[in-house]
């Protein structure tokens, strides 16, 4: 029997049921994340960007790298969720590395909506030119 670091007597997932664990923590994750409204608001802008691309006819590597960057957007906004729930569990009080803390997770997030917003200009202005 394995066990965890500081000897303690939880028993580790080995083999398939690690899988189904490590699936089950991130199905976890994703459900914490649906209550972030800056999450489903990326849901949102997503779909319409996947439709923005339907009706200029983009091709399928345009889809590919839209998809890419917005599992990508989404991965930096569960950090920066992460990010803001240690913050706010660590230090309750209102301290300048908490807020620096938080504003830098917040800056991620902010690089990939232009990421994902600069590629989605790309696509039309690409696409109606042609």
């Amino acid at each position: 029997m394995e066990k965890t670091p500081v000897d303690s007597n939880i028993e580790r997932a080995t083999g398939i049921r690690r899988v189904v664990a490590a699936f089950r923590y991130s199905m976890q994750g994703l459900t914490r994340l649906w209550q972030e409204e800056a999450f489903r608001h990326e849901l949102i802008a997503g779909a319409a960007g996947v439709l923005l691309f339907a009706l200029v006819g983009a091709g399928a590597l345009d889809y590919f790298v839209f998809a890419i960057l917005m599992l990508v957007l989404f991965a930096v906004e569960s950090l920066n969720t992460a990010i803001e729930e240690l913050v706010d569990r660590i230090s309750p009080e209102i301290s300048t590395v908490g807020r620096h803390a938080k504003d830098l997770g917040s800056f991620a997030v902010f690089c990939l909506l232009c990421a994902n917003g600069f590629f989605a200009l790309y696509v039309v202005v690409r696409s109606v030119w042609s």
